[in-house]
């Protein structure tokens, strides 16, 4: 699986000649490439070139003789910033990457703006969301997962059952806009994807993330993803209560409906699931966890076959939860859950 998308910097100096020679001919060779000025202005000081491949992919080039701001870990001076989704020409190939958030702001915004103008232009419907655009925009261009992250929202409502694709990405707009998550865009982000196979379980179990990350920031605690444990292992979140700094650790799971597996009913498909979770990563951390349940992707009537039975999880404190894209969340709670979300969730015992 590809990464998402990032920039390589080229430190040295570039101009149109050497662009022309060691990237657009190469390019024009291999793949069919027209190389022209970009959409959007460079920044200023610098010069850029916008490669369209035959093949629909693409690639942007800017370089700078006075490289005065340069990511923390390379020397000030010339270079150039390439980024796209086709392959590398070789002179490129040593280069080191870097995120959209660790090269020059001018550089990184404009590189933006042309990334946005190309999704919305194949994508017209995404314009509405620009929240959601710009979070996954590092996956929405990237080499492989182009394709399949934008039918995930756009055919699978970002896996809500019965909903609409306006009703799924809307969920996932609202979730963005406070910008909880922003300052771990690059993570958040890739866990979505870059993979040319669509994998719906995996693209819905990353939004029930982004489904707990919502509850947790409604309820009135800062949600940091990715916590290390000693076990090891990545906890997905810690909850801290702005007031006192007490905090806690949560770990996220989401079931499938029982017809997409083995499980005979909704009832066993929740105790599978919290099971294997219970018996692996939450075992090795020996305790302290909070475990939620999101079974956001059953339908109502599985859903409602769970918020009756109330099965146990096989871990406290634990939360199962079901939420809709108008924001609604109920779920139930076993053991006691040291989390106040009654601000979020509508309790359904």
């Amino acid at each position: 699986m590809a990464h998402p998308l990032r920039f390589r910097r080229s430190p040295g100096h570039w101009d149109a000649d050497r662009v022309r020679d060691q990237l657009e001919r190469p390019l024009n060779d291999n793949l069919g490439a027209t190389a022209g000025r970009p959409w959007f202005s460079p920044p200023s000081g610098y010069e850029a070139r916008r490669f369209d491949m035959d093949d629909g992919s693409f690639a942007l080039f800017c370089w700078t003789d006075d490289d005065s701001d340069p990511p923390a870990d390379a020397g000030p001076g010339p270079a150039g910033y390439w980024l796209g989704n086709t392959e590398t020409p070789s002179p490129l190939w040593q280069t080191d990457k870097y995120g959209f958030d660790e090269v020059a702001y001018p550089v990184s915004r404009w590189a933006q703006r042309e990334l946005l103008a190309m999704l919305h232009d194949a994508e017209p419907w995404l314009a509405a969301y620009p929240h959601v655009s710009w979070f996954f925009l590092p996956v929405f261009c990237s080499k492989d997962g182009a394709m399949t992250t934008r039918a995930f929202f756009r055919d699978h409502a970002a896996g809500f059952p019965d909903a609409s694709r306006e009703e799924g990405t809307g969920f996932v707009e609202e979730t963005l806009r406070p910008g909880t998550l922003d300052e771990y865009r690059a993570t958040m982000a890739g866990k979505l994807g870059t993979s040319a196979s669509l994998d719906l379980v995996r693209m819905s179990a990353t939004i029930a993330e982004f489904i707990v990350a919502r509850i947790l920031a409604d309820a009135g605690y800062h949600v940091t993803p990715e916590i290390e444990v000693t076990t090891g292992h990545s906890l997905d979140y810690r909850a801290t209560d702005p007031d006192t700094g007490e905090a806690w650790l949560v770990e996220v799971t989401r079931p499938q409906p029982a017809s997409g597996r083995s499980a005979s009913d909704p009832v066993a498909a929740v105790r599978d699931t919290a099971e294997t979770k219970t018996n692996g990563q939450l075992e090795a951390h020996g305790g302290g966890v909070t475990l939620l349940v999101d079974c956001t992707s059953f339908p109502a009537a599985d859903w409602a076959a769970v918020r009756e039975a109330e099965p146990d999880v096989r871990h406290k404190p634990a939360v199962v939860l079901r939420a809709r894209p108008d924001g609604h969340v109920e779920g139930y709670r076993k053991g006691s859950v040291p989390l106040d979300l009654s601000a979020a969730i509508d309790w359904t015992s």
